[in-house]
């Protein structure tokens, strides 16, 4: 297993009206964003008290294979189209690993 240098994490408040489509649209992120080079780790998330709020955690194994991932036309799709999906703007944080990574 790679050892990951770069994780993503990515909170997502969507709109209640758009629920359903949105749920579809990032669940079908997964599968092709894992199979991506260098994607160690990606795990998409929503918050058991507020259905409408979502959560990315993501592990590369360089910031150019995520750069790479960001580029791709899937991902250049949704950050063109995520305002009509969210009440607001995602919440991107980017971060180093500093632990080992014992999985």
């Amino acid at each position: 297993m790679p050892t990951p240098c770069c994780t993503l994490t990515a909170t997502l408040h969507g709109r209640p009206e758009k629920r359903e489509e949105l749920v579809k649209l990032l669940a079908s992120f997964v599968d092709r964003s894992r199979s991506e080079p260098g994607c160690v780790e990606y795990h998409f998330h929503v918050n058991p008290d507020d259905p409408d709020n979502f959560y990315f955690y993501e592990n590369w194994t360089t910031r150019e294979d995520l750069d790479r991932h960001l580029q791709m036309p899937y991902q250049r799709e949704w950050f063109g189209r995520h305002k009509e999906f969210l009440v607001k703007d995602a919440e991107l944080r980017f971060f180093t690993m500093l632990s080992d990574y014992d999985k």
